[in-house]
């Protein structure tokens, strides 16, 4: 068993270390369900096998001793020097290969559960959703909000609450699935939604916005224009560069583009069923639906909602809309 652990062990690492270093593209979700696995294989092997064993040993030693204590009695030897303290722990011990895997199940197993049903922490990589999530933002991520979906497959198990226009969302990028964007929910299935001159339209209806004072970004060292934009229920601020085009250059070929005319003015797509449109707060600097098209709902993570921590700027802790 020590062999078979240490291979295991091994292996894992070796994935890891592999997708860290960026040979292969990692599936965290898989990788938590793994350990899940063979960690609860160890655990009930532990429970079940093992420590009756180490238990049955000690019973024994127990009994090898009073035999003794009875037997050095019949020869009128009343006390004896056999201490059998530290060969019971050593008995009863829990060895490395159980300690590393059983003695790590119950951990594995609340993070498993926590990221996959409840609450996952991410990080801000970029500054597509700046002002609203800055770079070096930790965040964390409603999963069950849309729906509880099973790790891995992602089947939805459950309802949850409809998306919402204005929502912020983590998804798997439909390019490369592996990877996770974070954007604003512009338009939901149905929906024709219209970004021409750098002004939303929804459905032919212009998206209420009001001018606020210049912010300043300092991951450029620049001031751009602010504008508080509502979207949904609640009011969100936006930034646009007047220095960028209003056209999409280099816009992919993606599914249901049939949907979307391009023009110099901008884009208009009508949204297809089960896929939303997705757009940046730094609306100038953001790739994103404009760009690789339709999120389908087999591509959803969950809710953004709480900033949690940011090293560099404390005061960023907190909910944003």
């Amino acid at each position: 068993m020590q062999v078979l652990t240490a291979f295991i062990l091994a292996a894992f690492c070796s994935y890891a270390g592999a997708w860290y270093l960026g040979f292969i593209e990692g599936n965290f979700a898989l990788l938590m369900l793994m350990a899940v696995v063979i960690s609860g294989v160890y655990w009930l092997a532990e429970k079940f096998y093992f420590w009756p064993q180490r238990v049955k040993a000690v019973e024994q030693l127990d009994s090898d001793k009073a035999k003794r204590q009875q037997d050095l009695a019949k020869l009128g030897i009343d006390k004896s020097d056999t201490d059998t303290g530290e060969a019971r722990n050593q008995l009863l011990m829990q060895p490395w290969w159980l300690d590393w895997t059983a003695g790590l199940f119950p951990v594995i197993l609340f993070i498993f559960v926590l990221r996959s049903f409840l609450f996952e922490p991410f990080k801000i990589p970029s500054g597509s959703m700046i002002p609203t999530l800055w770079i070096g933002d930790l965040i964390l991520v409603n999963k069950y909000h849309y729906g509880i979906r099973l790790p891995v497959a992602n089947v939805k198990i459950t309802e949850g609450t409809p998306v919402a226009r204005g929502d912020v969302m983590v998804f798997r990028y439909p390019p490369r699935p592996s990877v996770d964007y974070i954007k604003r929910v512009v338009a939901i299935p149905g929906d024709e939604v219209a970004y021409l001159n750098k002004k939303l339209s929804i459905n032919g209806k212009l998206v209420p916005t009001e001018n606020l004072p210049e912010f300043f970004d300092e991951s450029v060292m620049r001031y751009f224009k602010q504008t508080q934009e509502k979207l949904g229920n609640q009011p969100h601020n936006l930034i646009l560069d007047d220095d960028r085009p209003s056209f999409i250059p280099g816009a992919e070929d993606f599914p249901y583009r049939d949907q979307c005319n391009y023009t110099v003015e901008g884009v208009v797509c009508k949204v297809p069923k089960g896929h939303y449109f997705m757009m940046g707060d730094n609306r100038d600097n953001s790739l994103d639906s404009r760009y690789w098209g339709f999120v389908p709902d087999a591509n959803i993570v969950g809710r953004a909602f709480f900033v949690w921590m940011n090293f560099g700027n404390l005061g960023r802790i907190g909910s944003f809309n």
